[in-house]
């Protein structure tokens, strides 16, 4: 399983970035897939999470109405829309899997770190 994020930048307060992360080795419909974030000093927040076979998905209460998860299955694709950007999301922001096998219940929740099975290098995102 590769993970490769992209997309991240220096945005002005109030902006808006789209990341990517490109899968290989993993079908999503068999993944919940995350969007995690890790500002400095700061332990890894999960902040959004994707079950595409249902395209059912997770918010964390800090980014829930400004960000939006989704994906492209086509591309095995996984995208992350960053709206309405404050200061406070500076971070560097990872793409991360864990097989849904594990799992009884496939509604989408917040997941602890060690759930995670696969992880990417990450991408900077800094709103000043």
């Amino acid at each position: 399983v590769q993970l490769v994020e992209s997309g991240g930048g220096l945005v002005q307060p109030g902006g808006s970035l789209r990341l990517s992360c490109a899968a290989s080795g993993l079908a999503f419909s068999s993944y919940f897939v995350s969007w995690v974030r890790q500002a400095p000093g700061k332990a890894r927040e999960g902040i959004a999470v994707i079950y595409s076979a249902e395209s059912s998905t997770y918010y964390a209460d800090s980014v829930k109405g400004r960000f939006t998860i989704s994906h492209d299955i086509a591309k095995n694709t996984l995208y992350l829309q960053m709206n309405s950007l404050k200061p406070e999301d500076t971070a560097m922001y990872y793409c991360a899997a864990v097989p849904i096998g594990l799992y009884a219940d496939l509604t989408p929740r917040y997941l602890s770190m060690y759930e995670y099975r696969a992880w990417g290098l990450g991408t900077q995102v800094t709103v000043s």
